[in-house]
Order: C-alpha cells, then structure tokens, then sequence
C-alpha cells in the first residue's frame, strides 16, 4: 500500500482533473468532485458518479438542483497501488471514468475505451 496524505492525494486528483480537455470541463456545470477516504460499507470501488448524466436531462434543467458528484475513494486506491506513479495513473483512469458516466457513457463502452 503506498503512504500518501490526503492533502497529497487531493492533488492528484486536482491534477487529473486539470488534464481533461476544455470540452469536457465546459460542460461540467453543478458538478463538485471529493475525495474520500472510503466507500460505503460492502462496496469496493475506486470512485462513483452521483447524479444525472447530461444525456437524460431534457428541456430546462432546474438550475437550483443540488450538485451532482463525483467522488474519489482514497484507501482503495492506495491499497489496489504499488507506486505513487501508479496511484497518479490510477486516479487519472477513475476521473476519466467518472466524468464519462457525467456526459451519459455507459459502463460497457467506458471499458471498450479502456478507462475502466
């Protein structure tokens, strides 16, 4: 498991989202992206998307709704990583994965791209 503080791991995930193109991020309104230390309890996953991705949103989308989320769980990534390289790759591949679920792409196509 690699060693990394939160602060350190929020950088990361800065940085990864930093890397996304201009496109992407433009279209990202109403939308916050946390760390956490873990999933819920039984879960075993590296980051989840909350909310309603942009394909199902018709006509004038309430522009007073809560946020959605994306979040990035910290222990499972440390602990699935050998490097802190690999955790900066890692991270990188779950914000690539979650912003995709945002714009509406499906799971199967996520994983026929490769970022899943």
């Amino acid at each position: 498991m690699v060693e990394l503080s939160a602060q350190e791991f929020e950088h990361l995930v800065a940085d990864a989202l930093d890397r996304l193109p201009d496109e992407v991020l433009d279209l990202m309104e109403n939308v916050v992206v946390v760390v956490e230390d873990d999933p819920p309890e039984g879960e075993d996953l590296l980051g989840v998307y909350e909310g309603v991705p942009l394909t199902e949103r018709f006509g004038d989308w309430d522009g007073m709704a809560l946020p959605d989320r994306i979040v990035v769980y910290r222990n499972p990534t440390l602990g699935a990583c050998a490097s802190v390289d690999e955790v900066a790759r890692e991270v990188w591949v779950t914000v690539v994965h979650e912003v995709a679920h945002f714009h509406g792409i499906e799971e199967e196509r996520i994983h026929e791209l490769g970022w899943g």
